[in-house]
């Protein structure tokens, strides 16, 4: 396998030039409605208890699929890089943004993980995987900008500080775990997440247990369906395409599905529930898609 700075893995090249689009437009569809769900689930059940029933739940159907397609288990170099990044991904991010969504809208939440595309540009710089260029830092501060503007009317009444610390350091470490995955050897995204979902079940339910909270079985269909979505929707599929997509896009570009997950969640608001477009949620939509074109540009390459 060809090498590139400091031992990450050389780009592939995509499979065809609409593939990656499709991945990248499929998991902003399905991020976009994930807030609310995991907002809505964390009626019914703990919220570290949630993801961890979501991510064993997604560990076992995971490592089946991958059985089934007779594909092994990462291994070495592999299993190290799948390890890590579920211990970011879904050991520390998951119960992060669950418990942090009990202090903090939902539409707060995406705002703080529209800083991801900032964030992962000043990381993968650091790590040496990632030139920094103007166009990067533009593009994230101006969809950033977007998400902000966008949000502006829930930004009233009093919010926990440390709702909103524990949302911004979930929203950090995911974009981290990303990197990582993107600086390891490149491996199924399906055998990857399988391990991923495990270590990050387990971390998240240590957590629950050590927290006391309260682990009911979620036998409503109150507290069944949005476990089911997540999982299923979330970490079978958005996640697993997620993964694939890192093979083939520097990770900076993927990060940009943080930001254009606001926006698909208006327009399923809008379709979906009825709900009024204003002027400023426009205008926000329209700077979000700004600061998207600007730091496309600047992130076409690995370094």
């Amino acid at each position: 396998m060809a090498r590139g700075v400091r031992g990450v893995s050389a780009p592939a090249a995509a499979p065809s030039s609409t593939r990656p689009w499709l991945a990248f437009g499929t998991c902003g569809v399905i991020w976009g409605s994930t807030f609310l769900v995991i907002s809505i689930g964390n009626d019914t059940l703990a919220p570290v208890w949630a993801a961890a029933l979501r991510l064993l739940l997604a560990a076992i159907l995971l490592t089946a699929w991958t059985m089934l397609r007779r594909v092994a288990l990462p291994k070495g170099a592999a299993l190290r890089t799948a390890l890590i990044y579920g211990v970011c991904q879904f050991g520390i991010n998951l119960p992060l943004l669950y418990w942090g969504e009990k202090l903090v809208p939902s539409g707060l939440s995406a705002v703080f993980y529209a800083t991801i595309p900032l964030s992962s540009a000043l990381m993968t710089r650091a790590l040496g995987m990632e030139s920094l260029n103007a166009f990067k830092i533009v593009g994230a501060l101006t969809a950033f900008g977007g998400v902000a503007v966008l949000f502006s009317s829930s930004y009233h009444g009093e919010i926990a500080p440390i709702g909103m610390l524990a949302i911004f350091a979930a929203a950090t470490i995911a974009g981290f775990g990303v990197i990582l995955l993107k600086r390891g050897p490149r491996q199924d995204p399906i055998a990857a997440n399988a391990v991923a979902t495990a270590v990050g079940g387990v971390m998240s339910l240590a957590i629950s247990f050590g927290m006391r909270e309260a682990h009911m079985l979620p036998v409503t269909l109150a507290s069944a369906l949005p476990l089911l979505y997540l999982t299923l929707a979330g970490s079978l599929g958005a996640f697993v395409i997620m993964s694939w997509l890192v093979n083939y896009w520097p990770a900076t570009r993927v990060s940009y599905i943080s930001v254009i997950v606001p926006v698909i969640a208006l327009v399923l608001g809008s379709v979906v529930r009825h709900e009024r477009l204003t002027l400023v949620s426009l205008a926000g939509s329209a700077l979000v898609l700004v600061g998207l074109l600007i730091g496309m540009r600047g992130s076409t390459g690995g370094h």
